[in-house]
């Protein structure tokens, strides 16, 4: 082992780097997907289809819902640690 490498915290800031930066963007983006789902032929009007104005169903927003309560939790707890340790 390198003395001057620390290969425990190394791999927690990885990890955590990984999660936070480009997970939290990837659960965000999921959430707004659910909320905006490709219109198919046969649902809703041909005016909603034409325009992408087709609704999420109650699938959908559920997961929009949970996706988006994770990204702000996250942000909160982020917000907490910085506060109460810095």
């Amino acid at each position: 082992m390198n003395p001057w490498i620390n290969l425990n915290a190394l791999w927690k800031i990885i990890v955590v780097g990984l999660l936070a930066g480009a997970g939290l963007p990837a659960l965000f983006a999921v959430g707004v997907r659910a909320l905006n789902p490709p219109a198919r032929a046969g649902e809703g009007t041909a005016e909603e289809a034409a325009a992408g104005r087709a609704t999420a169903g109650p699938l959908g927003r559920a997961v929009a819902v949970v996706c988006f309560a994770v990204v702000l939790a996250a942000i909160g707890w982020g917000i907490f640690i910085i506060v109460n340790h810095g």
